[in-house]
C-alpha cells in the first residue's frame, strides 16, 4: 500500500508541478503513437474493407494471416525493424535507426494487422446487409469500399482505438528501435521501465498512473467527439 500511495503522490507531483521532463516524454509518447495510429488507420480500414467486398483465391488463407498478425511479438517486431535500419540494413543509408521515426515505423507494424481485422468484421457484416442494394446500384468496388466505410465509421472508430490502446502501451519493439535515449526517444512505457530497472517503483508507478490517465482522456475526447457528429446528424 504504501508504494501505490507513494505512486499516486508522485502522479499528482509531477502533473501538478509541471515537470517539464514528464510533459516532455508526454508529448513524445503522444506524438510517436498518434501518428502510428494515423499511419495504420490509412493502411488498415481499408484493407479490411477491401477483404471484406472482394472474393478472390487464398482469401481465407489471407484473412488467417493477418489475424494471426494481431499477435505479433513487439520484440521480434523490433529486431526486425533494428535489422533493416541498421547500418549493415538495406536502409541504414536513411539514419532512422533510435529516432521518433523508427517508433512510429514499428507502432504502425504492431497495430496495422489489429485495425485491419477489426475493421473486416465490422465491415463484412456491412457488406451482408447492404450487398444487394450496392449490386443494384452499380456502384464499382471503390464505391462500395467508401460507402462501407462511411457507414461503418463509428465501428471502425473502436477498430482505431483498439490499435491506439495497443501502441500507447508497446514498449518491447520501440525500446529496441529507439534506443531509450533521454530528450530524443524517452517514451512512458521505456521510462516506466527505466525507472522499474533502477528500483524507483513510487516514481514509475507514478509515470504508470499518469500514462493510465492520458490514455483515457484521448479515448474520451474520441468518444465526445463521435457523440457529438451523432448528435449533429439527429
Amino acid at each position: 500500500m504504501d508504494s501505490i500511495s507513494q505512486g499516486l503522490f508522485q502522479a499528482f507531483r509531477l502533473v501538478l508541478t509541471l515537470d517539464p521532463d514528464l510533459y516532455r516524454i508526454m508529448a513524445l509518447s503522444l506524438r510517436v503513437t498518434l501518428t502510428a495510429v494515423v499511419i495504420a488507420a490509412a493502411i488498415g480500414l481499408p484493407l479490411g474493407a477491401w477483404l471484406a467486398v472482394n472474393r478472390f483465391r487464398y482469401r481465407r488463407l489471407t484473412i488467417a494471416v493477418l489475424n494471426a498478425f494481431m499477435g505479433l511479438p513487439p520484440v521480434v517486431v523490433g529486431l526486425f525493424i533494428y535489422m533493416l535500419l541498421s547500418r549493415s540494413g538495406p536502409l541504414g543509408v536513411l539514419g532512422l535507426l533510435f529516432t521518433p521515426t523508427a517508433m512510429i515505423i514499428a507502432q504502425a507494424i504492431l497495430i496495422t494487422p489489429l485495425i485491419a481485422s477489426i475493421a473486416h468484421q465490422a465491415i463484412r457484416d456491412l457488406w451482408a446487409e447492404y450487398h444487394d442494394l450496392l449490386i443494384s446500384l452499380n456502384a464499382t468496388r471503390v464505391q462500395r469500399i467508401k460507402a462501407l466505410l462511411w457507414d461503418g465509421r463509428r465501428a471502425l472508430l473502436t477498430a482505431t482505438l483498439a490499435g491506439f490502446g495497443r501502441a500507447i502501451g508497446e514498449v518491447g519493439a520501440i525500446m529496441i528501435v529507439g534506443g531509450n535515449i533521454e530528450y530524443s526517444t524517452r517514451v512512458m512505457t521505456t521510462a516506466i521501465a527505466l525507472e522499474t530497472s533502477k528500483g524507483n517503483l513510487a516514481f514509475a508507478l507514478g509515470l504508470g498512473i499518469v500514462l493510465i490517465g492520458l490514455a483515457v482522456l484521448v479515448n474520451l475526447g474520441i468518444h465526445w467527439l463521435g457523440r457529438t457528429e451523432r448528435a449533429s446528424n439527429w
